[in-house]
């Protein structure tokens, strides 16, 4: 993601003789966004450019080559996956299948195994590897604070049968009642409302702007645009007044879990 642009910007930082933090200070950024700039896993917004361009005295360069908004990297996730395992707070809103960080073994090979082109054995397992190793995060009691907002279409689809769905539906819950994450359902009968084109990450950083990543078929994007941010936090916000309290879509978990089989 970005990593040319990256590149350019280090070349650009070297010649002009500044550490990282130097030119963090000039530009009114944090050290650590300018290093993630340059690795490859941030894009700055137009007005980080335009700071970054007077600090380098590059006219106007770093803001007319931005790679383009509209575009989506090749391996779409990957961006957001290092972005996910920074995040001091992660707001999760799935409305298809349970959000990866949250889901189980059994859920992930379900749902991997579902992949087209098909994968290879070795292929899934691999991928259920990583799907399980971002999971790693909630190991921590405090942080990252995660909030799941789930459409009850999720609850419903029997991903990989019964069994799985029992367990997975009985993870959240467990996570949910330790008071490690907070999780709320949108019940079928609400109708429309924001957020129904697709998946969608919000997250906040200790030291860095907001970004969310959205995602739909085959095509995922982590925006940075501070404007486009806030309006994906707006209707994240919106969509969270059509669910349930958390008491609530606890007690519809396990009422779920126990029409899959699950015994108490």
């Amino acid at each position: 993601m970005g990593s040319t642009y990256g590149d350019w910007l280090r070349q650009q930082r070297e010649l002009a003789g500044l550490t990282q933090q130097q030119l963090a200070d000039t530009a009114i950024m944090t050290r650590s966004h300018i290093a993630h700039i340059e690795a490859g896993r941030r894009i700055p917004s137009r007005e980080d450019a335009r700071r970054l361009d007077q600090a380098l005295n590059t006219g106007n360069v770093l803001s007319s080559f931005l790679p383009q908004d509209d575009l989506a990297v090749v391996d779409y996730f990957e961006a957001a996956r290092h972005l996910e395992q920074q995040a001091t707070v992660l707001r999760e809103y799935a409305l298809s299948y349970v959000p990866g960080i949250l889901q189980t073994e059994g859920y992930a090979r379900a749902v991997l195994g579902a992949a087209y082109p098909p994968w290879s054995d070795g292929e899934r397992d691999r991928h259920v590897v990583t799907r399980l190793e971002r999971a790693k995060v909630l190991a921590d009691p405090v942080t990252p604070e995660l909030w799941a907002l789930l459409d009850e279409a999720v609850l419903r689809r029997p991903i990989g049968g019964s069994e799985v769905m029992a367990d997975q539906i009985m993870h959240i819950v467990r996570l949910g009642e330790a008071q490690r994450v907070r999780v709320h359902v949108v019940p079928l009968g609400r109708g429309a409302y924001p957020l129904l084109q697709g998946m969608l990450s919000l997250m906040w950083f200790e030291d860095q702007p907001p970004v969310a990543y959205s995602e739909a078929q085959s095509i995922g994007k982590v925006h940075d645009s501070p404007a486009v941010v806030e309006r994906l936090q707006s209707a994240y916000a919106l969509a969270m007044g059509e669910a349930l309290p958390m008491v609530e879509s606890l007690a519809l978990m396990r009422a779920t879990a126990k029409e899959y089989g699950h015994h108490d």
